[in-house]
């Protein structure tokens, strides 16, 4: 199945895509698979999702899916809550049913992905409806049982993943993988990196609304962005979860506003693209309702950015916004594709990286770049997040998540710019800087992976359960 620009930018909960959307989305997954409803139900976390499954909220996700609520439209105070200890037994009632649980935590992956939940089920009686089904949470919230992600890693190497039909025939008019072939389709095509998409998006939802489906989506997920901005510099106090981070972007906010001499040497506009990415990660750390860009983790760098083409741009519209998310989706689908967007793969440069190189491509397009040139501001953010590790100190997704998006919204900024005072060429392509990330995150130790026991979680010394206290 080719990705949609709907898959990349998807509505859910925080603090992770990958811990928490993509585990409730198995768990609701696994109940529909069964040929009846279960009394008792196993899941089995593995690897990452043991490692920081705690300060993730994959315990609380997997419970939540179980009872059937979805990531789209389940409460942000629905039982267990989130700021609440969830016991391994237990029971919990949901829209749908009612069922009784256990969770095990497991640290070591299982050698198809570093993202796994295992489930076994049993009816009232004790008889096993289900035993060891493994799904694997593989970054953004995408979720694949365990013949898929086999048969995905079969075709790795063949064909663009998803790009032919079963008779051979292409499902979409422009079919593309690398950054190479995107660029030589709109060479040949006359048209732009948002018009090819928005082609391609017309063919994959001819059958379920159609070019106008896809563009309500984007609608939505522009009003999501901008709520969790608002709602982030609305909000005050601490983030959850024993750290005890302060919210900062209501106090920088006002500082912003009070401000009466420009004390900020030319550099207003960057401190606004730091309010908003601090906004929306405090919003996503706090288990509120976010969009998946491509992550969880780094989804306050492409709503920043797109604010502050919002605010600092002439002639911003509700088109531009629409052009800017579809541009940035084909850089998104092109890496996803090609290397990983899950920190537990291959550290933060495929979260943060992704996200600022989706952007910059975005704001590329806004500037009125070619598409060798947006190709170019893909690249320049990309290259400059490589070898960046995943290392959320205590499991919790605050630190240093919150601030590497302002970072990253900043240096995508950056790189749009650098690209429009070029021509477009360049020695390091998009697609080299992509192979490179996916080879360093094979390099890559697996305690800088998003397993909270490197880096600085090592440095500052917060094991995982002293942060639950």
């Amino acid at each position: 199945m080719t990705i949609s620009v709907t898959d990349i930018f998807s509505i859910g909960i925080g603090p992770s895509s990958s811990h928490t959307v993509g585990p409730m989305r198995a768990a609701k997954s696994f109940i529909n698979s069964l040929t009846a409803i279960p009394h008792r139900v196993q899941a089995e976390l593995r690897g990452s999702l043991a490692a920081t499954g705690r300060g993730h909220a994959t315990d609380r996700a997997v419970i939540l899916g179980l009872v059937g609520w979805d990531p789209l439209d389940v409460p942000l105070d629905a039982e267990p809550r989130a700021d609440q200890p969830i016991p391994t037994k237990g029971s919990a009632t949901g829209p749908d049913r009612e069922i009784h649980y256990e969770l095990r935590f497991i640290n070591e992956p299982l050698p198809q992905h570093p993202n796994a939940v295992v489930f076994s089920a049993w009816d009232a009686e004790g008889e096993c409806l289900a035993n060891g089904i493994e799904y694997f949470s593989v970054g953004g919230g995408f979720i694949l049982t365990r013949e898929e992600l086999d048969k995905e890693l079969e075709t790795d190497n063949e064909v663009p993943a998803g790009m032919a039909a079963a008779d051979g025939q292409s499902e979409v008019p422009y079919p593309f993988r690398t950054g190479a072939e995107l660029l030589r389709m709109c060479e040949e095509s006359g048209r732009e990196i948002w018009e090819l998409v928005e082609a391609n998006e017309k063919a994959l939802h001819k059958d379920n609304g159609g070019l106008d489906s896809v563009n309500n989506h984007l609608t939505t997920v522009w009003d999501v962005m901008r709520s969790c901005v608002t709602e982030g510099i609305a909000t005050q106090g601490h983030l959850p979860g024993g750290l005890h981070v302060p919210r900062r972007a209501h106090r920088v906010y006002e500082q912003l506003l009070d401000a009466v001499d420009d004390t900020s040497h030319g550099f207003s506009a960057m401190e606004w693209v730091n309010l908003y990415a601090l906004a929306v990660n405090e919003q996503n750390a706090a288990g509120g309702r976010v969009i998946t860009a491509p992550t969880n983790g780094a989804c306050g760098i492409i709503p920043a950015v797109l604010h502050y083409a919002r605010d600092f741009q002439a002639n911003f519209t509700r088109e531009s916004a629409r052009r800017y998310l579809l541009t940035a989706g084909a850089i998104g689908m092109i890496i996803k594709q090609n290397a990983s967007i899950s920190g537990a793969e291959v550290g933060c440069q495929g979260e943060v990286g992704s996200a600022s190189a989706m952007a910059a491509a975005g704001m590329a397009q806004l500037l009125g770049c070619t598409p060798a040139q947006i190709e170019n501001a893909a690249e320049i953010a990309l290259e400059h997040n490589l070898g960046l590790t995943c290392d959320p100190v205590g499991g919790l997704v605050q630190i240093p998540c919150i601030e590497r998006n302002a970072i990253g919204g900043v240096k995508a900024i950056n790189a749009a710019r650098l690209a429009k005072i070029g021509e477009g060429t360049h020695h390091v392509t998009l697609d080299n800087a992509i192979n490179t990330m996916a080879e360093t995150g094979r390099d890559m130790l697996s305690k800088y992976k998003e397993t909270s026991i490197g880096g600085l979680a090592k440095t500052l010394g917060f094991t995982v359960s002293q942060v639950e206290c």
